[in-house]
């Protein structure tokens, strides 16, 4: 983005077209997933994504590189995310058994989260020696490691069976199912909130570390990595402050007393002020990769095994829609008020979110239930 010049909306445009998909197929793809082994959907997307992301620095070594492609590429690279998170959403029940999910997440999260940093800290020198366009077909043939990693997989899914023929009775069924339970209505209504804040600031994050706080472009990669730490660090602790806390009331936790540090990132700068910015920066990571542990467990679990994919792409159809709008509210914001004030705009308004679960159902829980309310009663 800094190589062609782009600005804050523009910046946001790109953003705002990586998850665009969701609007557009985020519902129809847990009906279409549902019907189809979830194994060979998650290896069709990775083969996808591997051309898709190829495509940008072939473009770039014969001189053809244009915003309107990066934007093509941002969405069909989006729609294959789209179809891979509604298939990876329901394949992982099917290997792990339900006790096991929060461990299982954690530890593919984890594993996500320290791939992060080791590639956020390799990308320095990979693109010094290969070149921008050298680095992105490096990121290509990582989605082709991927495929052939979930090939050695050997348990195979089958589509689960589905009584309705038409798709808009499919989807209605996931809907109904995901808006009219109290536990899953207010992890939909804090993920959409949640979502906005972070996609806001992290839409115009780039430019204002360089343009704003001051820091050298070399920098920011580095301070990408510190801040992908929070993830792992988030990865380990969900299973143990889990056990010890419970799952609902540790979540609530998290969020009131770890969010906050997210006003921190405003005050980034050249010396003490990028301290802030790292502490900050990494404490919501954690929490965020903490509560999709717990809560993406929640669901997996607490679902009907036959509406898993349709109510799981119907929450992340929800949560995943205001992604786009924040995004673009934030490039937006980034040319009226300035970056800077634009992170303070959307930091608090993180912090506030953390505050959400106070006003839902789980405010005096001290674990998330097992199954679904019977006759007003929660069984767990």
């Amino acid at each position: 983005m800094l190589t062609l010049g782009a600005g804050p909306l523009s910046t946001g445009l790109l953003t705002g077209a990586i998850w665009l998909p969701w609007l557009l197929f985020g519902l129809p793809a847990g009906v279409w997933v549902g019907r189809a082994p979830r194994r060979a959907v998650m290896i069709g997307c990775n083969l996808g994504s591997a051309a898709l992301f190829a495509s940008v620095p072939v473009a770039g070594w014969f001189g053809g590189l244009t915003m309107a492609q990066l934007l093509a590429v941002a969405f069909l690279g989006g729609v294959c995310s789209v179809f891979f998170d509604a298939a990876d959403q329901a394949y992982l029940p099917e290997l792990v058994a339900p006790e096991g999910l929060i461990e299982g997440n954690a530890k593919l999260t984890g594993g996500g989260s320290a791939a992060e940093v080791a590639g956020r800290g390799l990308a320095g020198l990979i693109v010094q020696f290969l070149g921008a366009a050298g680095g992105l077909l490096v990121d290509a043939v990582s989605f082709l490691v991927a495929a052939a990693t979930l090939l050695r997989i050997r348990a195979r899914s089958a589509p689960a069976p589905l009584e309705q023929a038409d798709l808009l009775g499919q989807v209605r069924e996931g809907l109904s199912f995901l808006l009219r339970d109290p536990y899953l209505r207010a992890f939909l209504c804090f993920g959409a909130a949640a979502n906005f804040a972070l996609m806001g600031y992290q839409s115009i994050l780039p430019l204002f570390l360089v343009r704003s706080a001051g820091i050298a472009p070399g920098w920011v990669g580095a301070l990408a990595s510190a801040a992908a730490v929070g993830g792992v660090l988030g990865s380990l602790a969900a299973r143990p402050l889990c056990r010890r806390l419970g799952t609902a009331r540790g979540t609530r936790i998290v969020l009131l007393t770890v969010t906050p540090f997210g006003l921190l990132m405003p005050l980034a700068g050249p010396g003490a002020g990028t301290v802030l910015y790292v502490i900050g920066s990494l404490a919501v990571v954690a929490a965020v990769v903490l509560c999709n542990i717990v809560l993406g467990s929640f669901r997996q679990s607490y679902t009907p095994p036959e509406l898993l994919t349709r109510v799981s792409a119907g929450a992340m159809f929800a949560v995943h829609a205001t992604i786009p709008l924040g995004a673009l509210t934030g490039g937006a914001l980034g040319e009226l008020i300035g970056l800077r004030a634009t992170m303070w705009v959307m930091t608090g308004l993180l912090t506030l979110t953390g505050t959400l679960p106070l006003f839902s159902p789980l405010r005096s829980l001290r674990e998330l239930p097992t199954t679904p309310p019977e006759n007003g009663k929660i069984i767990g």
